[in-house]
């Protein structure tokens, strides 16, 4: 069943009421599983591993948000209502609202100010979705 929150964001047009599928669900966390064991790989430039851990969060996000049967057009979003789908602290969601901040400010004004620290915290976050994610049920 869906939280209240989660049914106040459809009523303010921020979510859309869509059913997800184990498939989706399942290739979100293969994406995001893929991308994070990609994120670790310390040969690959700082940039990089940013963009990979922070895209692998969005897929998990997204696929705890899409298995609750919600969509959202907006990244933010998607990250900001995992209390509400995954149960995540607000202080892990904090570090993936710092890392979407930063995300923006480097593709849209070519500020790339993230640090190993950033890119440490966001694969532990992502890893911990990770987890939640495989711990749901099948949908169904």
């Amino acid at each position: 069943m869906a939280s209240k929150q989660l049914e106040n964001l459809v009523a303010t047009r921020q979510l859309d009421v869509e059913p997800g599928t184990d498939e989706e669900v399942q290739n979100l966390l293969g994406s995001g599983s893929r991308r994070l064991l990609d994120a670790e790989n310390t040969t690959l430039a700082l940039e990089s591993r940013f963009d990979l851990a922070y895209n692998a969060a969005h897929a998990l996000a997204l696929a705890a948000l899409r298995h609750h049967g919600f969509r959202s057009s907006n990244r933010y979003v998607v990250f900001q209502v995992l209390p509400h789908t995954l149960g995540i602290p607000n202080e892990q969601w904090r570090v993936l609202d710092s890392a979407h901040r930063k995300r923006n400010r480097a593709e849209y004004d070519g500020d790339f100010d993230v640090d190993e620290a950033l890119v440490a915290a966001v694969i532990r976050v992502a890893r911990a979705l990770e987890a939640a994610v495989t711990a749901l049920p099948p949908l169904g």
